[in-house]
């Protein structure tokens, strides 16, 4: 059960992994981060430090909690020493190969009682379970972006997850002041599966010459009250992550409404990444954000 759960381990400490060990900490779980990049990770703890105490001077979290909470996050660089975890979340990139090889490393590690997560947002639930010890103790657990602020977290069982697992992270969810979906193992389960096409579609508005960045995106917030546009929202999530998204609904459901946009492959060609690397459908290398087309 989620009393049971004292020490929770992430894997990946992006930005997905540390926002989500952010909401675990100033919930009062103790977690511990682990990335392959040791750089990344040396920065892990001053990332969420800052984003912590921006959170207090929001008035988002008060004081004390703050405080305490970064005690609780602590960095390891062997993947091995997050195996006395009760739950582990794994928040790497959307790349299968890669989330199969962490859980392949963290396997003959686990206690017993280890539940192990994806924070996937399209992948096979069922498919990364059955290449672990362990997939009736398997569950996608999807924070949505950022992970402080959004409330959803879209739990999605794989077809061997038991129902004790299901209880038990409906129940974390519950704790850390979430609000959890049920989705069943499709592509994209239900919030990207829905959410994708509309940016792609977005993207193939773009790519026609129907609209510019800017009338695009502006139709969408004042049209259809959207806090952001397709496109900035392309660009807030990642390109490369709505390409994998794409790729993953056209691969498993086999419809051409899924094929993904050919200005959206031509922009991760580029390394035209969105706000991450701080140039996608628009530059945001100066002030304020320009559009590129």
């Amino acid at each position: 059960m989620s009393d049971d759960i004292k020490l929770i381990g992430i894997v990946g400490a992006g930005q997905m992994g540390l926002g989500i060990a952010q909401v675990l900490a100033t919930s009062g779980f103790n977690v511990l981060i682990n990335d392959r990049d040791q750089i990344t990770l040396n920065n892990a703890s001053n990332i969420i430090k800052d984003n912590i105490n921006k959170a207090i001077n929001r008035g988002r979290l008060e004081k004390d909690i703050g405080s305490y909470s970064i005690d609780r996050i602590k960095t390891k660089n062997n993947i091995a020493q997050l195996g006395g975890c009760d739950l582990i979340i794994e928040a790497a990139t959307e790349n299968e190969k890669i989330k199969h090889e962490i859980f392949q490393k963290l396997v003959p590690h686990l206690q017993p009682h280890t539940i192990l997560t994806s924070n996937t947002s399209s992948i096979s639930i069922t498919r990364l379970a059955a290449r672990t010890d362990r997939p009736e103790k398997f569950m996608g657990c999807h924070f949505m972006k950022p992970a402080p602020v959004m409330q959803l977290v879209e739990l999605v069982r794989g077809i061997a997850t038991s129902e004790e697992t299901i209880d038990c992270l409906k129940g974390l969810v519950k704790k850390i002041g979430k609000i959890s979906t049920n989705s069943e193992d499709f592509p994209a389960f239900i919030v990207n599966r829905i959410l994708m096409p509309m940016i792609n579609e977005g993207i193939y508005a773009l790519y026609e010459g129907v609209g510019t960045v800017e009338s695009i995106d502006n139709s969408m917030r004042l049209g259809a009250n959207h806090p952001m546009g397709p496109l900035e929202l392309a660009d807030f999530i990642g390109l490369d992550t709505c390409l994998a998204i794409m790729n993953t609904l056209h691969d498993g459901l086999a419809d051409t409404k899924y094929r993904p946009c050919p200005l959206l492959v031509k922009y991760v060609e580029a390394d035209w990444l969105g706000r991450k690397n701080k140039i996608g459908f628009y530059n945001y290398k100066g002030e304020k954000p320009v559009p590129t087309r």
